[in-house]
C-alpha cells in the first residue's frame, strides 16, 4: 500500500487544520514514491506595491515547511504583451519540474499572510487548466500563522532536492475565454436571442465604474457591457482575509442578480483575481462548474484593444 494516498482533501477549499493533518499523516521520505501532500506558495504582489515587496522575499521569509514557490512573473507567456497570461503546457511542466512537483502530487496553493487570499487561486487555477489532478487553496495563511502552525524560512533553491519529472500536460481550453470571444459576448449584450453569458469583475467598484483610475498608468477604467461588479473585497473576510463561507458567498452573489442557471466569465485586471472570484463561485456552489470560465487578458488586455467610442467600455457614476 506504500504507493497509494493515504489521505484526500474533501473540498478545493480546505482549512489549516486539514492542512497540518494530511502534512502529519503524510510525511514524505526520499526512497518513497507514494503521492505526497505539497504546500505551494502563491505569494504576489502588485509590481506598484507601495512597501517594494516580493512573493520571493516573503517565501523566503515565513513559509509552511516544505512548501514550494510558484512565481506568478515567471510562469506566464513572455511573448505577450499583457502581464499574466497562461504559458505554453511545455512552460508550465518545465516549472512543475524545477519546484519538484509529480503529477500525482496532493498541491495546496496559499497566498501571503499579508495579503490574505489574492493570487493563490489563480495559480490553483492555472493548475486544473493543465490537468493536475489535485488540487486545493489554503484559507488562509494568515490563519496558518495566528493559529501557531509551523514556518519555516530559507533561500528558495533550498526547498527542492531535485527535480522532478511532470509530462508536458494538455491545456483545457473550456476553461479560458479568449479576446476574440470576449468581444462578440460583450457586442451581444442584451440582444434578443443572445446566450446571456454574464461577466462577474473583479476589480474595485470605483474601477469598474470609470471614477478611480487603473493603477497601470494610461489605461482606462470603465467596464465591459453587462459586466457585473463583484469586488475581490467582498468575498474576503476583513479581519483574516480570509473566503467567506459558502453560504455568505452564495447570499453575496445572489443579491448581485447572479444567475446560476447562466454561463459566467470571471474577470478583473489581469487575470489574477478572477480566479478569486471561481473560486468564490465554487465554494459557493453557484453554477454548474462547466459552465464557469476566465478570462485570462482580463481588463489589462481588454483597455488596450477596444476604446469607449466603439461602445465597449462603459461607465457608471
Amino acid at each position: 500500500m506504500g504507493g497509494t494516498r493515504q489521505l484526500g482533501f474533501q473540498s478545493y477549499i480546505v482549512t489549516p487544520k486539514e492542512l497540518s493533518d494530511a502534512l502529519t499523516k503524510n510525511v514524505p521520505t526520499k526512497i518513497s514514491t507514494a503521492p505526497r501532500v505539497i504546500p505551494l506558495c502563491a505569494a504576489w504582489f502588485l509590481p506598484n506595491d507601495p512597501q517594494g515587496r516580493t512573493g520571493r522575499q516573503v517565501f523566503q521569509e515565513k513559509r509552511i515547511p516544505s512548501a514550494r514557490f510558484f512565481d506568478l512573473d515567471a510562469v506566464k507567456d513572455h511573448e505577450s504583451p499583457y502581464p499574466h497570461m497562461l504559458p505554453s503546457a511545455e512552460t508550465f511542466a518545465e516549472a512543475m519540474q524545477n519546484i519538484g512537483i509529480r503529477k500525482d502530487d496532493e498541491v495546496v496553493v496559499y497566498d501571503t499572510q499579508e495579503l490574505g487570499i489574492f493570487s493563490a487561486p489563480r495559480v490553483a487555477w492555472t493548475l486544473k487548466v493543465f490537468g493536475h489532478p489535485s488540487v486545493h487553496i489554503l484559507n488562509n495563511f494568515r490563519l496558518w500563522v495566528d493559529q501557531g502552525y509551523p514556518t519555516e524560512s530559507g533561500k528558495v533553491e533550498a526547498v527542492v532536492e531535485d527535480p522532478s519529472h511532470y509530462p508536458v500536460p494538455n491545456l483545457d481550453a473550456s476553461k479560458v475565454v479568449h479576446f476574440p470571444e470576449m468581444k462578440d459576448i460583450a457586442r451581444d449584450y442584451g440582444k434578443e436571442g443572445a446566450e446571456g453569458i454574464q461577466v462577474l469583475d473583479a476589480r474595485s467598484k470605483g474601477r469598474w465604474a470609470g471614477t478611480d483610475p487603473e493603477p497601470r498608468p494610461g489605461l482606462p477604467s470603465g467596464h465591459m457591457p453587462g459586466s457585473i461588479s463583484v469586488p475581490v473585497s467582498e468575498l474576503l473576510d476583513p479581519k483574516t482575509g480570509a473566503l467567506l463561507p459558502g453560504e455568505e458567498l452564495r447570499r453575496l452573489f445572489e443579491s448581485k442578480g447572479v444567475d446560476p442557471e447562466r454561463p459566467i466569465v470571471s474577470s478583473c485586471g489581469t487575470g489574477v483575481t478572477a480566479a478569486v472570484v471561481d473560486a468564490a463561485l465554487g465554494e459557493a456552489g453557484y453554477g454548474r462548474a462547466e459552465a464557469r470560465r476566465l478570462y485570462d487578458g482580463s481588463w489589462t488586455e481588454w483597455a488596450q484593444r477596444v476604446s469607449e467610442a466603439d461602445g465597449l467600455i462603459r461607465k457608471k457614476t
